[in-house]
């Protein structure tokens, strides 16, 4: 059976680096799992993409040898067995915020007796190159479970919130960690005070030992990330690519640009 490469280089404390998928193309996916990131992670919650597009896209990432992971709509049952039975490595649940969606999160990844996940499906297996029997036997141990951080209260309740979950990471959504500290007015928080909750996040990876995941929007900053301490860096996505790529051209040649800039 395979094994998840990026559950080992997390666990071995190095980084790991990939890219989001938010087009829904299975082409796009075959292309940048042979790019060289460790890891493509498929947005479910905020794009159209459905079940059996995501599972053609993750088939084509596994067996391009890369490790496909999808972050799945909601903190749902039913959404992160969908996401497994169909060959995914490894789920990204957003919005866990208490200490009882993170146990519900990380139990709906394993099997009996370790969790709640439901036996059954078979293309799972095929993508990590096994039967059956080895999957079931084996998958609890090759799943990475990522948590996503985007609220002010989990920051604070940290250690109660990820503390012994059994998750792999704790992934910082940064759209919505600052949209949850806008004060009454709407206003959006200081640069410090959103530089401290990112602070207060990798120090609470660390002191409870578990990998700091965070999105990036450039190389430096990637760079920077990483050496601050964290481990599971997404670099962009594949329509930021597109989108900059086109501007390059666009800018290079004096021609008008359009809102293709601003994704």
């Amino acid at each position: 059976m395979r094994t998840n490469t990026v559950k080992r280089l997390l666990k071995a404390g190095k980084p790991s680096v990939g890219t989001w998928l938010s087009l829904g193309s299975v082409t796009a996916a075959r292309f940048l799992a042979r790019a060289g990131f460790d890891w493509l992670t498929i947005d479910i919650e905020h794009s159209l993409v459905g079940m059996e597009t995501v599972t053609n896209m993750i088939a084509s990432i596994a067996d391009a040898g890369c490790v496909p992971l999808a972050r799945v709509p909601a903190n749902k049952h039913d959404h992160i067995k969908r996401v497994l039975d169909n060959g995914g490595y490894g789920v990204v649940v957003p919005m866990v915020t208490t200490p009882q969606e993170a146990r519900d999160a990380v139990s709906a990844c394993l099997y009996p007796p370790r969790g709640t996940r439901s036996v059954g499906g078979s293309v799972h297996a095929l993508n990590f190159g096994a039967t059956p029997p080895e999957y079931y036997a084996k998958a609890d141990d090759e799943i990475l479970i990522v948590l996503q951080c985007e609220h002010i209260d989990a920051v604070r309740n940290f250690d109660a919130v990820y503390g012994g979950t059994g998750a792999d990471a704790i992934y910082v959504g940064p759209n919505d960690l600052a949209a949850s500290m806008r004060d009454a007015t709407g206003k959006p928080p200081s640069a410090d005070a959103f530089r401290q909750a990112l602070a207060d996040i990798l120090a609470g990876c660390k002191r409870i030992g578990i990998a700091a995941g965070i999105h990036t929007f450039s190389i430096e900053d990637a760079k920077a990330r990483i050496a601050e301490g964290w481990q599971l860096v997404a670099v962009n996505s594949e329509l930021k690519f597109m989108s900059d790529g086109a501007k390059q051209v666009i800018d290079a040649l004096g021609l008008k640009g359009t809102e293709l800039a601003k994704y």
